[in-house]
């Protein structure tokens, strides 16, 4: 198969599909996004099933719970918003906004999100009257599919069939080639993916590596916060981007904190050797072991020989230092999360995940348990990422939630601290080009020199 051949096909198809599906009004356009989130949702148990079956990975239940919470979430927040036509009057300025579509957008996917990641690129694709060719990972190439064929089967009459295509057997090469010949990229995944997308030579957006610290305050609510760090870093075993990687907190409030993470579920490990087991079960050679990337907290413990409870949910660890002179202050993609005994203050808690962010995740997110307002902006005034959660589950509700204003999606944008082209999280609003018809503003007057430069 001669993949560049096989890709111009594709597109061209999608082309066609595209320039049928712009002539819909925005009533239809929305109809279509509709119908793509509730297959998804009314699907959601036999999608996760497929999906963990077929990726090893996660959990089946958190799954269901992921399929039908982003496909309400995303549908919510993109239900109403004007794509078609006229989008803006802004008469004060003497300015029109009409929306265009952007063309042919070719979205590679991952394996840790088959399911919901399709889902959001295809419905950000339509909602901008755009055309999708999706690139599935080749090891959730037949969850994926199945996604791709109920979200097809879901749509409206009036829209072409060929708006969505997946790639059935999907290869680097082809991957490569569906960016090459797109009008726009979406790259959701490894980081090579994501360099290969912005060096297509189209547009792109990507996402930068995840490695949430997860800052602890000293007037947080520990009974009330820690479980909620626990689920985050325990739901569907880790593999969420998004989820808590690092509890950082001062050394006043770590021996509670340790209790309440233990009440809760947590398997404390703190003597040198069971750190170092640990450490070198998690990231041997020094680079993390496929094989335990979305395993549970149970299956990690018997791979270092711990003893558990039946309520085991994660492993915390101490670490013994942060930044690069510690591997476990990196993202670790299953349900273990490190720990600090002897930071002073608040102050060190900022450089402890400063240090770590500056090893891996950069831009990414941070989550903080604070109610005090200074101590939360003065670490979002020095922590280099894109997102903060205050007081929520990072893992749910960094990709935009009903309780925050964050944009609903399933790729978050980590700015130039991630080599990405957004700071923000990824919407449908970034997936249509807009023109501005600019007349001249009522009652403007040309200012005196004595104005412009005071």
């Amino acid at each position: 198969m001669d993949a560049e051949l096989f890709v111009k096909e594709l597109v061209s198809r999608a082309r066609a599909a595209q320039q049928e599906f712009e002539k819909c009004t925005q009533e239809q356009v929305d109809e279509a996004c509709r119908a793509i989130a509730k297959a998804i949702c009314d699907n959601a148990e036999p999608l996760a099933r497929m999906a963990v079956d077929e990726t090893r990975m996660g959990v089946y239940e958190d799954k269901v719970k992921k399929n039908q919470g982003k496909a309400r979430v995303i549908w919510n927040d993109m239900k109403g918003g004007k794509s078609v036509g006229i989008i803006d009057r802004e008469p004060e300025k003497g300015l029109v906004l009409v929306a265009k579509p952007m063309g042919v957008v070719g979205a590679v996917t991952p394996t840790t999100n088959p399911i919901v990641t399709p889902m959001c690129n295809a419905m950000f694709a339509l909602k901008g009257r755009n055309a999708i060719v999706i690139c599935p990972h080749p090891r959730s190439k037949k969850c994926s599919g199945e996604a791709v064929r109920l979200m097809k089967a879901a749509l409206p009459e009036f829209v072409p069939q060929d708006i969505i295509q997946i790639i059935d057997e999907p290869t680097v090469e082809l991957s490569g080639q569906v960016m090459k010949q797109c009008d726009v990229c979406i790259s959701t995944g490894g980081m090579g993916m994501v360099r290969a997308a912005y060096a297509s030579g189209k547009p792109a957006f990507g996402v930068g590596a995840g490695n949430v610290q997860c800052l602890i305050d000293e007037d947080a609510d520990l009974e009330t916060a820690i479980p909620m760090i626990i689920e985050g870093r325990r739901f569907d075993n880790g593999i969420i981007c998004s989820g808590e990687q690092t509890a950082i907190m001062p050394k006043s409030i770590f021996a509670k904190a340790i209790e309440i993470f233990k009440k809760n579920g947590a398997l404390y490990i703190d003597r040198p050797e069971d750190v170092q087991k640990l450490r070198e079960t998690v990231f041997p050679g020094g680079v993390i072991d496929k094989n335990i990337v979305g395993q549970s907290a149970k299956v990690v413990a018997e791979k270092c020989g711990f003893a558990y409870g039946d309520d085991l949910k994660v492993i915390l660890v101490k670490a013994d230092a942060y930044g690069k002179s510690d591997l476990l202050s990196k993202e670790k993609m299953c349900p273990v999360i490190a720990t600090y005994d002897s930071l002073a203050d608040w102050d060190e808690c900022i450089a402890a995940a400063n240090a770590n962010l500056n090893v891996e995740g950069k831009g990414h997110s941070v989550c903080i348990h604070s109610h005090n307002s200074d101590h939360i902006e003065a670490a979002a005034q020095v922590l280099p990422v894109s997102r903060f959660l205050v007081n929520q589950i990072c893992a749910t509700s960094n990709g935009g939630s009903f309780f925050n204003s964050l944009s609903a999606t399933t790729t978050l944008g980590c700015g130039s601290w991630g080599n990405n082209s957004i700071s923000e999280n990824l919407s449908w609003r970034h997936l249509f080009n807009v023109s501005r018809i600019a007349g001249v503003r009522p009652g403007a007057t040309m200012p005196t020199d004595a104005e412009i430069w005071g």
